[in-house]
């Protein structure tokens, strides 16, 4: 009769068995697959499981796909960026005329950098505002968030020109997205502080003219509000796009990849 020292041994060696052969047929986990390569491990797991991996063509389509998207959003952003310089300079932030009984006797227009009157004739008279430090305070906010926004979309639109995939500078696939992806947070910003400095001077116009206790001359909103409205949507809509467009390194098929990978080899 066998001993029990023997019996113990015997039943080791069975269950260790049985261990090596679950492992080996076993598929890989995820610690496995964080060691090797991220799409050869899913083309393999793929493949295991007899499912249809993307073709080559379908691959090539989606980075055509990605360019559309990123030169669509650029051409918003630039376009954007673009009245919203203009806006800088532009006359007509405020204006207002006094009517005579036939014609129009004068108009006086102001921006933050200047008030003018022009008469009949069409000959305009203009006075720089004397002192930055004696202007009140939401001009000063509105330079300065205007100063602000052009200066971003400036450096937004090198760092899309950098990161495009379209262009052939910026590095790795993967350096490129986040450029592209910066640039988008950049333009937003941009569109943002216009849309402020705007919306700022809008407020001042229109309390001032609903007020019944101001008997200064009063104002309407001027050509240039608009035109920097407009840009700045531009703006946040094109930045949008580039932080939600599908470039590699943030993109939504990759989450999409690694979440099949993830549920394959449960």
């Amino acid at each position: 009769m066998p001993s029990r020292i023997q019996l113990s041994r015997d039943l080791r060696c069975l269950a260790e068995q049985v261990k090596e052969k679950q492992k080996s047929e076993e598929l890989p986990t995820l610690t496995h697959l964080s060691r090797i390569d991220p799409p050869t491990s899913c083309l393999t797991l793929l493949r295991k499981r007899s499912l249809p991996c993307p073709s080559p063509d379908l691959q090539a389509r989606g980075k055509m796909g990605n360019m559309a998207t990123e030169i669509v959003a650029f051409l918003l952003t630039i376009s954007g960026w673009i009245l919203v310089s203009s806006t800088l300079p532009t006359d007509y932030w405020k204006v207002s005329s006094v009517d005579g009984t036939v014609i129009t006797t004068a108009t006086f227009w102001s921006n933050l950098w200047k008030t003018c009157v022009t008469d009949s004739t069409g000959v305009s008279n203009c006075k720089d505002f004397p002192s930055m430090l004696a202007l009140d305070a939401y001009i000063q906010v509105c330079r300065g968030l205007m100063i602000s926004s052009v200066c971003l979309g400036f450096f937004g639109a090198i760092l899309a020109l950098v990161g495009m995939k379209c262009t052939k500078i910026g590095g790795s696939e993967t350096t490129k997205a986040r450029l592209t992806v910066l640039s988008g947070f950049h333009f937003i910003l941009c569109g943002l502080c216009c849309m402020t400095a705007c919306s700022i001077y809008a407020h001042r116009i229109t309390t001032d003219f609903f007020d019944p206790l101001f008997v200064a001359q009063k104002f309407e909103l001027g050509a240039a509000l608009f035109i920097g409205w407009a840009g700045s949507v531009l703006c946040i809509l094109g930045g949008l796009v580039f932080c939600l467009s599908l470039s590699e390194g943030f993109s939504i098929r990759q989450v999409a990849q690694s979440l099949t990978c993830w549920m394959l080899t449960m």
